[in-house]
């Protein structure tokens, strides 16, 4: 499944390695992993879904 995904990324804010990596397929997917296991589940995401989330989290709106 990771082969459809390039270019994983992270926060350049992780700076204790416990975070999520996030990547793009060809298709407009977005994938989401752990990044203590690059060979564990991916969460998948339609881009929309994802802009809206990240949007979100930039706004203040999903805070405790």
């Amino acid at each position: 499944m990771t082969s459809r995904y390039t270019r994983w990324r992270k926060s350049t804010r992780s700076d204790d390695g416990n975070c999520v990596e996030v990547a793009n397929a060809g298709d407009g997917t977005v994938g989401v992993r752990d990044s203590k296991d690059v060979t564990g589940p991916i969460l998948e995401f339609r881009l929309g879904t994802w802009s809206a989330f990240t949007s979100g989290l930039r706004a203040g709106d999903l805070s405790r």
